[in-house]
């Protein structure tokens, strides 16, 4: 299984989703604006990203530039917080599976998804669950 973090009005989003679509490969979409991104959902993403946070946040946001936010400068909780209270700084749409992340729509980079298996079940809180390992208690209450 996919998970698409995404937001209403993204046109990438949208280009993302018609994708998944169009290959009949199902995925899970996640509104960003309307789901409350957990502490340890976000330390996942920043562990995943190879960049971290220069490739999770949008430098150019309006909250970022208004307020002159040096996001280098947080300590993690710090930045999770922020993320939290301004999930509008999150690069979209976020898209991973248990093998790859995409930040963004590229229609070269999002044929990884069509090669690989789509059984990945995010955040399962089972220790049965094959993923376990690799989200853990992720989306765990």
């Amino acid at each position: 299984m996919v998970l698409l973090y995404t937001s209403a009005g993204c046109a990438s989003c949208r280009k993302a989703k018609q994708w998944f679509k169009d290959r009949d490969i199902k995925y899970t979409e996640r509104n960003i604006f309307t789901t409350l991104l957990k502490d340890k959902e976000i330390r996942f993403l920043l562990t995943r990203s190879e960049n971290g946070t220069e490739d999770l946040i949008s430098k150019r946001s309006k909250i970022i530039k208004d307020n002159d936010i040096d996001i280098d400068d947080m300590s993690v909780n710090e930045l999770i917080d922020f993320v939290q209270k301004n999930p509008s700084v999150l690069k979209r749409p976020i898209i991973i599976n248990e093998n790859s992340l995409l930040i963004g729509y590229d229609e070269e980079e999002i044929e990884i998804f069509e090669q690989q298996p789509h059984n990945f079940k995010f955040g399962c809180a089972k220790e049965s669950c094959p993923n376990y390992a690799i989200c853990g208690k992720l989306r765990e209450e």
